[in-house]
């Protein structure tokens, strides 16, 4: 399945911005495991002396945004997981900035992230792959907003597609 397959009932309107920046040119499970490998290997081409920069006062530098990353794509596959199985439990959002500030990434190596993220993504992609089609259709509440297990996979997907170019615009 393709992100363009998606239906506008899928998913909250504020998450168009992410699901409008993946291609359609793979399916969900080819580009989970694409864009990880080209992410990290954009991130590896950034100067080191970058990873602890910040553009504005108050704004998240590079690590911060790669342990982001990390923690929202684990919790958006727990939500997929948990919609997937057909568990109809509203699930409460998170506040990135207490998880960021909680993180403490930019005391860690950017290696050290990267491994995790690649950990992670392979996590992901074990799950998304094990999902029928079925289960892929299945939708479920979570930050008071219904969504469906495949607008998760694509978002973990446009998310860091985002924060990439964000990279690109302010960081580089």
């Amino acid at each position: 399945m393709k992100s363009t397959e998606l239906k506008p009932d899928e998913f909250p309107a504020y998450f168009a911005n992410y699901l409008n920046q993946v291609s359609d040119e793979y399916t969900l499970v080819e580009e989970l495991e694409i864009s990880v490998h080209r992410l990290i290997k954009f991130v590896q081409n950034i100067p080191l002396d970058k990873f602890d920069y910040r553009y504005a006062e108050g704004k998240w530098t590079i690590k911060d945004i790669l342990q982001h990353l990390i923690d929202a794509e684990r919790i958006f596959a727990y939500r997929a997981l948990r919609f997937a199985r057909n568990d109809t439990t509203e699930l409460k959002g998170f506040e990135e900035n207490d998880y960021v500030d909680e993180a403490n990434a930019n005391k860690r190596s950017i290696q050290e992230l990267l491994t995790e993220l690649a950990v992670v993504r392979q996590a992901s992609l074990s799950l998304f792959k094990s999902f029928s089609e079925e289960e892929f259709l299945r939708k479920g509440i979570a930050s008071n907003n219904q969504i469906s297990v495949r607008a998760l996979g694509f978002a973990i997907i446009g998310h860091q597609n985002h924060h990439q170019s964000v990279f690109e615009e302010r960081y580089l």
